[in-house]
């Protein structure tokens, strides 16, 4: 038994002996490593396409959506390999997906991608309303779409000459003018979806919603007040976590009724 230990140990320690070990274990790795590429080259999976034309800004639903088998070698670019990353997805606003089309990254996105999402969303006789924002008031970018905010007032009165001093002046009026308003978008100063790519960290500009039409002239008028300095503020709320968010409301009577004192709309 020790000569044969021996024995083993002298052939291990042979230089000629390791080369060639080394050589054919080099052999095998190659070999393996070789026949797992190739197999995974021609062994087909299953991936999403087509079963109709899919215009631009159309929601991809799963009756759209069927799956074939294709070697993982004639998938050329960024083929979408998961129904889960297109289902309830959007076609493209620039693109129409044909019939039988595998589906790619750059032709499927979020809705809120979609340059005209906005009008999909809101009902119909209200208007939208632009409001301008900053990380700072947008609480460090936590106003998501979909959220629900309350919209405060901030208003100082400007004026200087004693001769027209009126008893508001140099004091501060705050209130809450509007609440439970739903967010549809959040966009930066180039228009773009804040939250449609994470990768990128874009800055808000800008918060959209709608409201019927005399709202909106109401927040229009406090936005151009001249001889306050007027601020509107947004306030997010925990609204969207009901099961019925309550409705969108004038919150102060008494603050609409002073706006409209210290404003002139003309509806000719």
């Amino acid at each position: 038994m020790g000569n044969l230990g021996t024995g083993i140990k002298k052939f291990l320690q042979n230089k000629n002996t390791v080369t060639v070990l080394g050589v054919v274990a080099a052999i095998i790795i190659l070999y393996v490593a070789y026949n797992m590429r190739v197999q995974s080259a021609i062994n087909p999976i299953n991936v999403p396409y087509a079963r109709e034309q899919i215009s631009p800004g159309t929601q991809i639903t799963a009756d759209m959506v069927g799956t074939r088998a294709v070697p993982p070698s004639m998938l050329e670019g960024s083929v979408i390999t998961s129904q889960s990353a297109v289902i309830d997805k959007y076609a493209s606003a620039d693109t129409v997906i044909p019939e039988g089309s595998l589906f790619y990254d750059r032709t499927v996105v979020e809705k809120e991608q979609l340059p005209a999402n906005i009008i999909l969303t809101y009902p119909k006789g209200y208007v939208l309303y632009n409001m301008s924002v900053n990380t700072q008031s947008t609480y460090g970018n936590s106003v998501y779409p979909g959220n629900y905010i309350d919209i405060y007032l901030k208003a100082v009165n400007k004026i200087t000459d004693e001769k027209e001093m009126t008893d508001d002046a140099n004091k501060i009026m705050l209130g809450k003018l509007m609440s439970n308003v739903k967010v549809l978008a959040v966009k930066d100063s180039s228009g773009q979806a804040v939250f449609s790519n994470l990768d990128e960290k874009r800055t808000p500009a800008m918060i959209v919603f709608a409201l019927p039409e005399e709202y909106y002239i109401l927040l229009k008028k406090a936005e151009y007040l001249r001889t306050y300095d007027s601020t509107l503020i947004p306030v997010p709320t925990n609204e969207s976590l009901k099961d019925e968010p309550g409705e969108l409301e004038i919150s102060s009577e008494s603050l609409k009724d002073w706006i409209n004192k210290v404003t002139v709309w003309n509806e000719t």
